[in-house]
């Protein structure tokens, strides 16, 4: 038994809201150890002696008592206010622990024999809580906390089933709004399990890896400790948010499970959402969700709590146009930037301060700007943050005009909005738990948030508040906030010139914990930055592709070959011959998985490099690296030509517009042109150092790529046909490279060529200007194939390192990487769908946005060196390593 005295400015804290103990009810940074059955006895020995029987709740800086009875307060006496805490004499009440002072406090536990352990606990704890500096007590109870943690371990009986399998075991805490809580996390084959210290709030977590499907590494304060799982794809909250006591432990965990649903799921990175974006594929919605959720914001951190724009700028007109650019907010500037007169005062202020210097004094984000928008439905977060009181009754959310006025005009306002103004449920818009949030000046009560003239309620405000977010206007400038919070924007130069600077605190790598010495220090500082706000993690480091919007019709979430229809100037209601091959090519590209093999036939020595068609069809033309270009007729199923040009391997061949001549490119370093009227060389153009890899033509204009690490744009001049002149070549460019080019591709408007090298850089080049773009180290060895997409806005290439990579062609970036089982060596694509041909031989179908093969085919017996397909994508031809041609057709 023990006496326990304390001051009398002791309170008994009745919960505001809460019927039961919750966490909420520590104070931050504080944890709950362990409970206890007991008594709490009110005037012992009197005639009105009362017992309340109930759970006693040793805390690190407080005992709550949380009685059974829920009439009955709940009542938190903090350590620190105790004057002492002792057990009785022998001779007073039997097992009573008591504590006595101004006020007094009697419990009396169930099991008297935890008397003295809980009595030990309270004195340790004490005397943490009387230490004068925060990082003295956080250092103390720390070391309290660990040692308990080392003397218990994951109980094994908590296993779903007795045949799992332990992979790890390790401490670390469940994180939840403003509270942390201890304990065992334990990984088998199946499961992740976290058993909480306290048993509270329940005595195990369980979670089932085969439901897993996202998991994202998480810095939390400012430490990289964190790790938060989800089992849906697309929901705001996780599952669980696990902090660790050092980074192996999280790593460790981390690979476990993201091994496990490697092999079930793609992973996905900022790139593959942009390219699903891009496209159409996911909402404006969801891909803020998903680059909040890549960017450490996560719904259990408030410091880090997800944000999303302001879209709306119109609060006042009864009905709300979102034709009209007024409507909306400028996205291409923060929200303090947004009104020129304060941003001329804040730039002045910015430009006297000494280093470092910050624009904007308070953050977009932070715990509080994200209570404050959710106190209606969430008040006792508020009441934990702000020590047990609500705000000033005219600082409340009470106005969508108000806030967003204060947002354009107030001195400290800058914050955006939460993901809740884009959901669908409006309860944090209404005052269902009729709490009592004070009276505003003028002795109005606030009740629910006061909607603009052009909502008839709550629910419709949030619907019309999801079309403002989905619709054209931000769509065509999403990108433009992107950059400013997630991008490019965020820092440096970019973020002075776009008036995008705070506090230097509140960036990722602003301050190193590790390297402050002084606890104190380190306490107050973490504090004042959890409670200020954090700016997401950059996930962009150059300018973000817009996306990809149609004008006219709709963008099919199909193919990408849409958008071209769309852009094309065609009215709506008619339908032109393009229109109808554009969606034949689509339903093609929707059933290329139904590609049979219909003919094959081995006829080159050695591997085939490159196959042209006539335009009828009827004739096939292959180059090999057994040096020979044959004609292959498809009626005859015979050979009709086979020429040698030289005793060098052929690289690839295409065939002129009219059929009358086909170009091969040679290892000899020259390029032949053979007349299929005369069925002879007609020129030959000795325009490299090195082999020759790959050839396009276009207009008159011949595009080289060599081993001697340049290609070289030619003018021809053809020579008359019935003569003996020659071709005439005259050289226009040369795009120099670094090492030997494997590949190259021109875009639909020929502005554009793209290079593949074989150290796996992948450059773009303007063609009219011979000047080069972009120039990414895409792969690591030799690119095998590059090819832009239909529309122009992509480029996809496959590499010997087992990767396809998209870049985007108007910025140059990096948009998504889908690795293989083994090289792709070349392929076909709609901007959706690949069809490549493999190493091993077979045909694979893959759907890019979902990163997965959709079908295999059995191919050939080598790799597949070459592929052709014709304009309405229904017919197949490739050329392989084992000396074949196949011919595949779809058969719907």
């Amino acid at each position: 038994s023990s006496h326990l005295r304390h001051m009398n400015r002791i309170k008994y804290l009745t919960l505001y809201m809460l019927e039961e103990f919750s966490l909420l009810l520590l104070n931050l940074e504080e944890y709950y150890f362990e409970q206890h059955t007991a008594n709490h006895i009110i005037n012992k020995g009197c005639r009105d002696e009362r017992k309340f029987r109930g759970s006693l709740k040793i805390c690190s800086k407080s005992i709550i008592f949380e009685p059974d009875d829920n009439i009955q307060p709940i009542i938190k006496i903090p350590l620190r206010d105790c004057i002492s805490i002792k057990a009785p004499e022998d001779n007073e009440a039997n097992n009573p622990f008591t504590r006595y002072g101004r006020t007094e406090h009697l419990f009396q536990l169930d099991v008297a024999g935890k008397l003295g352990d809980v009595v030990q606990t309270l004195h340790q704890l004490y005397r943490a809580s009387c230490l004068d500096k925060m990082g003295d007590q956080a250092a103390m109870i720390t070391a309290i906390l660990q040692s308990r943690l080392a003397r218990t371990s994951f109980d094994k009986n908590r296993f779903q089933s007795i045949s799992e399998t332990l992979r790890m075991e390790c401490k670390a805490e469940m994180v939840t709004p403003l509270v942390t809580n201890p304990g065992h996390v334990c990984v088998t084959d199946a499961n992740l399990y976290f058993q909480p210290l306290n048993g509270y709030p329940k005595p195990v977590v369980q979670i089932t890896l085969q439901n897993v499907r996202r998991i994202y590494k998480r810095r939390h304060g400012l430490m990289p400790l964190g790790l938060e799982v989800f089992c849906t794809e697309n929901d705001l909250c996780s599952d669980i948010y696990l902090k660790f006591y050092n980074y192996q432990d999280r790593d460790e965990l981390y690979f476990l499970i993201a091994t496990y649903i490697e092999n079930h799921i793609t992973e996905h990175t900022a790139e593959s959402y942009m390219l699903q974006w891009q496209r159409g594929h996911i909402s404006n919605y969801q891909y803020l969700l998903h680059l909040n959720n890549l960017a450490d914001r996560s719904c259990n951190d408030l410091s880090q709590y997800p944000v999303f724009p302001w879209i709306i700028a119109d609060y006042s007109s009864s009905v709300l146009d979102l034709t009209k650019p007024e409507t909306f907010r400028d996205l291409s500037k923060p929200i303090g930037a947004l009104n020129k007169e304060r941003l001329d005062r804040l730039l002045t202020r910015y430009q006297e301060m000494p280093e470092p210097k910050f624009m904007y004094g308070s953050h977009y984000s932070s715990p509080g700007y994200v209570l404050f928008y959710l106190v209606r439905v969430a008040p006792e977060y508020m009441l934990c943050l702000q020590n047990g009181k609500f705000d000033h009754a005219d600082r409340m959310f009470n106005s969508l005009a108000e806030t967003w006025k204060n947002c354009l005009d107030g001195a400290t306002d800058f914050k955006e909005l939460i993901p809740e103004f884009y959901e669908n449920d409006s309860s944090f818009l209404v005052n269902s738990l009729k709490l009592d949030l004070g009276k505003r000046q003028g002795g109005k009560t606030v009740e629910d948030v006061e909607l603009p003239p052009w909502a008839s309620g709550p629910d419709d405000f949030l619907q019309k508040s999801q079309e403002a977010l989905e619709s054209q206007y931000v769509s065509e400038h999403l990108h433009e906030w992107i950059d400013l919070v997630f991008g490019y924007k965020q820092k440096g130069s970019e973020a002075v010139a776009a008036h995008n600077v705070f506090h230097p605190l509140t960036y990722e790598g602003g301050v190193d914990l590790n390297s402050i010495t002084d606890p104190n220090e380190k306490v107050a500082l973490l504090t004042q930055i959890l409670e200020f706000g954090q700016t997401p993690k950059q996930l962009f480091t150059i300018r973000h592709p817009r996306r990809i919007v149609p004008k006219l019709k709709s963008l099919s979430r199909t193919s990408s070959h849409s958008v071209s229809i769309a852009e094309s100037p065609v009215s709506p209601n008619e339908e032109s011959f393009e229109d109808l091959t554009e969606e034949s090519i689509t339903l093609a590209w929707n059933n290329i998985a139904k590609l049979k093999l219909d003919e094959q036939y081995k006829i080159h020595k050695e591997a085939i490099t490159g196959i042209a068609v006539t335009c009828n069809g009827s004739s096939v033309f292959t180059t090999s690296q057994d040096s020979t270009l044959k004609m292959f007729s498809k009626e005859s199923k015979t050979i009709q030509r086979s020429v040698s040009f030289s005793n060098m391997a052929l690289s690839s061949c295409l065939i002129l517009p009219g059929d009358t001549t086909v170009i091969s490119s040679s290892w000899d370093n020259h390029i032949y042109f053979y007349s299929v009227a005369f069925g002879r060389q007609q020129d030959i153009l000795m325009g490299h150092d090195d082999a020759v890899s790959k050839i396009c033509w276009h207009d008159g204009r011949l595009y080289s790529a060599s081993w001697d690490s340049t290609v070289k744009v030619w003018h021809c001049v053809p020579g008359e046909t019935l003569s003996n002149k020659k071709h005439h070549f005259e050289l226009l460019a040369e795009l120099e490279h670094d090492v030997s080019v494997n590949t190259i591709d021109l875009n639909a408007a020929n502005t554009i060529l793209a290079s593949g090298t074989k150290e796996g850089t992948i450059s773009l080049w303007d063609v009219t200007t011979a000047t080069v773009l972009h120039q990414l180290p895409c792969h690591s060895g030799t690119v095998f194939d590059a090819a832009f997409s239909p529309d122009s806005r992509h480029l996809l290439s496959a590499g010997e390192d087992c990767c396809f990579k998209v870049i985007d062609v108007q910025t140059g970036m990096l948009i998504s990487s889908v690795t293989t089982d083994e090289p792709q060596r070349c392929f076909k694509w709609d901007g959706n769908t690949i069809l490549s041909g493999s190493q091993s031989g077979e045909l694979l179908i893959w759907d890019l946005l979902g990163g997965k093969i959709i079908e295999r085919i059995k191919g050939h017996t080598g790799a597949v060196m070459s592929m052709w397909i014709n304009e309405q994508c229904n017919s197949v031809i490739t050329g392989g390593e084992d000396k074949q041609i196949m011919f595949w057709k779809l058969q719907y």
